[in-house]
């Protein structure tokens, strides 16, 4: 199986002044071409051991400090990040010919932050971030759907859902964004920004 793509190409001086401003250039246009859940997002951890893990997660905010997303403090990516902040972040948008791959530092978003996105949330989700330990093992699907009612029971519709303790986001700190088109010939364009010491932005074309 092989695509030839026929995109137009990606050249240094069309790029942003800096990664979150291009980020926000392609994400409006994948947006707007109607890809499925354009937010969605790989996040690759590592314990302390280095061995790697990966799972897809939904982007919910992103500025000049970073891409943040939320997860149950308990699971997996959590625990690995508590471990080892250093993460990878890539958004697959295969449709548009086009990759985003960022690496960087992961740290907790502030608990007021959290509070804010979490009363954004549906009722059902904010149920669903108290009834499920993520990550952890589960007899069988009814024991899950059994602590999702009980605490639907407690927390029922209409009323505030308090944010779980264990629950909440975290942020991801550029030190390397990647834009990577697909070009003819996998002669693909690939521009990185990589953070300089003074804080500014430097791009590097690679090799595809």
């Amino acid at each position: 199986m092989r695509a030839q793509y026929q995109s137009t190409g990606l050249a240094e001086e069309d790029l942003a002044a800096g990664p979150y401003e291009q980020f926000g250039r392609w994400f409006a246009q994948t947006a707007a071409n109607g890809l499925h859940e354009p937010n969605a997002m790989i996040v690759s951890t590592a314990d302390a051991a280095g061995r790697p893990s990966s799972r897809t997660v939904l982007l919910k905010a992103y500025d000049d400090s970073g891409f943040v997303f939320y997860t149950n403090y308990g699971s997996r990516k959590a625990r690995e990040i508590a471990e080892n902040a250093h993460v990878s972040l890539l958004f697959p948008w295969h449709p548009m010919a086009r990759q985003v791959i960022v690496t960087g530092t992961a740290a907790r978003v502030a608990p007021e932050e959290t509070a804010a996105y979490f009363r954004s949330r549906p009722h059902g989700s904010q149920i669903g971030a108290w009834a499920s330990a993520q990550s952890t093992v589960a007899a069988s699907r009814a024991e899950i759907d059994e602590a999702y009612e009980r605490t639907a029971a407690r927390f029922p519709e209409g009323e505030p859902v308090p944010v779980p303790p264990q629950w909440g986001g975290f942020r991801v700190s550029a030190e390397t964004v990647e834009f990577w088109q697909g070009r003819e010939h996998r002669l693909h364009d690939r521009l990185r920004y990589v953070r300089t010491e003074n804080g500014g932005w430097r791009v590097e074309r690679l090799c595809p």
